[in-house]
């Protein structure tokens, strides 16, 4: 029985680390649990893991749900001049249905995951070991951390739906224009005759 040690980075904050030892023959879900925890987000948004190659060009994605549009039968090919895409239809696959050792073939396999699609996080994962699991080890785990994510990135979230609706619904709604506005303004508008017949 064969684990990995995997090095997570995270580009919003300087010196942020984190390594993960997992066994060789999980699953990605079981990556995605103990990534969440020990980077300290809930674990209650979508999230994504995107195999790609060494120059971070995504090859295909693995994603919590079954979130498949488009079957792909080919890994997409990119020119080498390339130093990033965010092309889609990529191949697509399941957390809990992919076993680490099944998609993973290159010795320094680059992992982006994704979490919460709607204020999106990135870390980027670097496979950096492969070594024989200690009998005595329970794995998954984390093994080095360095820096927490701040609350604000921690507990970003969009606007409460309501709350917009409130502000659309303002008396103060129409303060913005220049000369204000008042009920007479509305008295000049004419009403649907004025504009003639065909």
């Amino acid at each position: 029985m064969f684990y990995y040690k995997f090095r997570v980075y995270f580009d919003e904050v300087e010196d942020f680390v984190r390594d993960i030892e997992i066994l060789a023959n999980d699953t990605f879900e079981s990556l995605h649990n103990i990534l969440y925890k020990s980077i300290g987000l809930e674990g209650n948004e979508l999230a994504s893991f995107s195999l790609c190659d060494s120059k971070w060009n995504k090859q295909n994605e693995i994603t919590l749900i079954d979130m498949k549009d488009d079957e792909v039968e080919d890994v997409p090919e990119y020119e080498e001049e390339d130093g990033y895409t965010t092309k889609t239809h990529l191949p697509k696959f399941i957390m809990k249905d992919s076993i680490l050792n099944k998609m993973i073939s290159d010795p320094h396999q680059h992992i982006m995951y994704e979490y919460d699609f709607l204020n999106p996080k990135v870390f980027y994962l670097e496979l950096m070991k492969v070594a024989k699991a200690q009998d005595n080890v329970e794995y998954p785990r984390c093994t080095h951390s360095v820096q927490e994510l701040p609350k604000a990135i921690k507990n970003a979230h969009l606007p409460d739906p309501d709350e917009l609706i409130e502000d659309l619904t303002r008396d103060d709604i129409f303060d913005d224009f220049e000369d204000g506005y008042n009920e007479e303004d509305q008295l000049g508008l004419g009403s649907i005759d004025d504009f003639g017949s065909y």
